[in-house]
């Protein structure tokens, strides 16, 4: 497709994200004025911040909660993802297997175990975010890319999934495409929902629930009293908040702890929305059981359908910018725009006539092992999650768990999981943390031109267990 049919395919694209462009937003809480005192003090108003605040009062309905939000619950991460509630907590089989071979199984059951008490949160909250469990569709769009879909099939059926291999014809039947060499499905264990609506849903269950919600409420700096049973301090712009214990579930955004910038960086993810597809449209790529779709390149595209029939089309570049950079003028990047529209295009040129009505970026926290890690600070009475690596909408809820279960100072199962205990390896300073990220970006583009061959960088950061994740 030309240049001048993209550019007449974006040229109405509002520059918001589409999940927050709506009418429904609720109003902003009002921000923190002068000093207040809780017994748990949540940071951030993303979907860890939220789960882990109303997880806390499902405990515990007497404990005092606040929750601190530097803007307003949801805008970040949380409203503009394209809404893929996995159960997977370490980014995919094929990462947890790397990683975490000796508690797959468990990290397994246990994600599983999290999407399904998502669900009957969702129900149980009367929740209204289009919540739909799809299952989740890979799909090969080149040779090479069908052994590793075969080897994922192959350890699926070892944990008791039942995934679907598909070859080209199947998977078309499923989603037409020319492009598309096999497929496989993971038919339960994804689901799509509206993430601004769910994390909408969860902000009003927790102030039904009690907690006490201050929005554009930047918290500046955190500090401790002497002794293990002296309270923490957050200081914020309007006033301070003094609690037992603090969960920060920050993401990608500074760091009060300044361990954390060396784990976590923050990469920028890009989408477009269309406009609503007619019913001639949706017929001509199918699509009937409405399935998340991902690709198997390195540098991958994410796509589903949404409530009124439009196609999120989302992922591809992950852009890191020097000096772990985060300004809202990044949100948008018409050179990576309209390399979406034209991939979009290639997938479905049977949408000739589509056109897009939102596009949008955000930052995603990424860390190492592409999987969340965790923490603790100030004898234990800080605990931290951080580093989902865009599979956040589904493993937030378990970290919210695991957090609450470290602040508590107890052992439990889950704090006693490889996964919680251990960090990934952490990034190095400027100028080698640009240098080494862009050049990744690079060779992982150049592996997807070259039948999947990773090159000797690639394979040295493979064998040092470090790496990027598109």
């Amino acid at each position: 497709m030309d240049d001048a049919r993209i550019s007449r395919a974006l040229a109405g694209a509002r520059p918001v994200p589409f999940w927050l462009d709506r009418p429904e937003a609720p109003a902003r809480a009002p921000a923190l004025r002068g000093r207040d005192r809780a017994d748990l003090a949540v940071v951030g108003g993303g979907f860890t911040g939220l789960w882990t605040a109303l997880q806390a009062k499902e405990q515990d309905r007497g404990r005092d909660v606040v929750l601190l939000e530097a803007r307003d619950v949801a805008g970040a991460g949380s409203g503009r993802n394209g809404g893929f509630c996995s159960a997977s907590l370490t980014h995919g089989i094929g990462n947890g297997l790397d990683r975490f071979p000796a508690e797959l199984a468990l990290l397994d059951r246990l994600g599983r175990q999290n999407l399904d008490q998502i669900e009957q949160a969702v129900a149980g909250y009367g929740i209204d975010c289009d919540f739909r469990r799809t299952g989740e569709l890979a799909v090969a769009t080149q040779q090479w890319q069908l052994d590793g879909l075969r080897e994922a099939a192959a350890v699926l059926t070892d944990l008791g999934h039942a995934p679907v291999l598909m070859d080209a014809r199947a998977v078309r039947r499923e989603l037409n495409s020319p492009t598309y060499a096999g497929g496989l499905w993971d038919t339960g264990d994804c689901a799509i929902v509206d993430p601004a609506r769910l994390a909408w849903g969860l902000r009003q269950a927790c102030l039904e629930a009690g907690v006490r919600i201050y929005e554009d409420t930047p918290v500046t700096g955190v500090s401790a009293e002497p002794g293990p049973h002296g309270e923490l301090e957050l200081r914020a712009r309007g006033g301070t908040v003094r609690a037992r214990r603090v969960a920060l579930g920050t993401g990608a955004f500074a760091p009060l702890l300044r361990r954390l910038r060396y784990y976590v960086v923050p990469v920028y993810d890009y989408a477009l929305m269309t406009e609503p597809l007619s019913a001639a449209q949706l017929a001509s790529i199918g699509w009937h059981r409405r399935q998340g779709v991902g690709d198997s390149a390195n540098q991958f595209h994410y796509y589903r359908l949404t409530g009124d029939d439009r196609i999120l089309w989302g992922g591809y570049d992950a852009v890191y910018h020097y000096g772990s950079r985060i300004a809202d003028s990044l949100d948008q990047r018409p050179v990576t725009f309209a390399t979406l529209a034209r991939h979009f295009f290639q997938t479905f040129p049977q949408l000739e006539d589509v056109s897009f009505s939102h596009s949008w970026g955000g930052v995603i926290d990424t860390c190492t092992r592409f999987c969340v890690f965790f923490g603790t600070s100030m004898g234990g009475r800080l605990g931290y999650a951080a580093g989902y690596t865009g599979l956040g909408v589904g493993a937030s809820r378990f970290g919210a768990r695991v957090l609450l279960d470290l602040v508590s100072g107890e052992r439990t199962e889950l704090t006693e999981l490889e996964l919680v205990r251990t960090r990934p390896l952490p990034f190095p300073p400027e100028p080698l943390r640009a240098a080494g990220i862009n050049l990744t970006r690079w060779a992982l583009g150049r592996a997807d031109r070259r039948q999947g061959r990773r090159n000797l960088w690639l394979r040295g950061l493979d064998r040092a267990g470090l790496g990027f994740d598109s």
